[in-house]
């Protein structure tokens, strides 16, 4: 076993070494090796992926002396795409050898071939999702407004993500799978990140979406969501999803500051790790609210601070209350109690609770008459 994982350390390498300029002394029978190790990698997958201590001590050996810990036991069954896509984008390796290469993702071996596709084909949708994605997105839409970029993007991330989860791997590797996630949407600029985690958490909750039919299909040619894909397996997800947004402060501010309050209420009534985060993070940036008497309105105490001002303060929580009866129920119980801790004034201009809960029923008001 030990061989098997000092063989299993190298994989790091073998990867950094096809992405470098070392390959353009390759020939086509250095290029075989370095694919035939792809495939052993992928078969030491499928021979443990069962066996959880095996699992983890390969894992455990795969991440040892990387500077960041980004591949993990899962990477071992991708490893031949992994490998592929890096030679391919390589302009270093020769001629031959890129023929060579694509002659044999074309072609592939007996215990890749299947309906499936597993080389060229799924290399040329996921480099060319990668393109698509890579174009400019526009401003941020509610859920109902979700355009197809933006539905794509969503719908890869969860494909991805439900294999991570699908792996079952150790409790031990959930840390791992967090700092992958992070790693991937930190390459995407913040606002679109946002955008994209946003639209993932929304449809995973709506049945029969095109969440369930999204993405790249398993291993053995069915489908890696609709019915294979448990609620279970789809919680992880959202929990992997939820980990990374609100294990940040200041990740969540921005998202909260950066998104609609209609998305951003969607979310709330939909998870209950979000809904409390967020009005506590409301309620933090209601408190920094002073009254200024000579305009007749509230101020944000610093006005280079990312924080909401009165107005866009109003519109969150007005938001919230068009959810569902439990969210309402639950952000006028919230308010209800700010106001009575800070003084349960009931005029204008003294308390940013008062003057915000006035306004919210007011606005129920005028709903329930229409």
């Amino acid at each position: 076993m030990e061989a098997v994982l000092e063989q299993v350390e190298q994989l790091p390498a073998l990867l950094a070494v096809s992405r470098s300029a070392l390959v353009r002394d390759w020939d086509a029978l250095t290029l075989d090796r370095a694919l035939e190790w792809g495939r052993y990698f992928q078969h030491l997958h499928d021979r443990f992926r069962t066996r959880p201590r095996l699992r983890e001590a390969v894992g455990r050996r795969l991440r040892r002396g990387q500077p960041s810990p980004l591949l993990g036991f899962p990477h071992l069954g991708r490893c031949p795409q992994l490998l592929g896509l890096a030679l391919l984008e390589n302009r270093a390796l020769p001629p031959a050898a890129c023929r060579r290469l694509i002659h044999g993702l074309l072609q592939p071996t007996g215990a890749e071939a299947g309906p499936e596709p597993r080389s060229l084909a799924l290399l040329a949708r996921r480099k060319a999702a990668s393109r698509l994605l890579a174009l400019p997105s526009g401003p941020p839409r509610a859920p109902e407004g979700m355009g197809p970029q933006l539905r794509t993007e969503a719908q890869l991330l969860l494909s991805r993500l439900r294999e991570e989860v699908q792996e079952a791997e150790p409790a031990g590797e959930a840390a791992g799978r967090l700092r992958w996630l992070s790693g991937v949407l930190e390459e995407l600029p913040q606002p679109r990140a946002f955008e994209v985690v946003a639209a993932a958490l929304l449809l995973l909750l709506r049945p029969g979406s095109d969440a369930e039919q999204a993405g790249d299909r398993g291993r053995d040619g069915k489908s890696l969501d609709g019915n294979q894909a448990s609620a279970t397996g789809d919680e992880g997800v959202a929990g992997l999803l939820l980990s990374w947004l609100l294990g940040n402060l200041e990740r969540f501010s921005a998202f909260c500051l950066f998104l609609p309050g209609s998305l951003l209420a969607s979310l709330a009534g939909r998870y209950s790790q979000f809904s409390k985060p967020y009005l506590d993070l409301l309620t933090g940036w209601g408190s920094r609210l002073l009254y200024d008497p000579l305009q007749g309105r509230w101020v944000k105490s610093c006005l280079d601070k990312a924080e909401l001002s009165w107005e866009e303060l109003r519109e969150r929580f007005t938001c919230l209350c068009q959810g569902s009866a439990l969210l309402r129920g639950q952000t006028q119980a919230a308010l209800k109690l700010l106001k009575a801790r800070d003084g349960d004034f009931t005029v204008h201009g003294l308390s940013v609770w008062t003057d915000l809960l006035m306004e919210v029923e007011e606005y129920l008001r005028k709903e329930a008459k229409h």
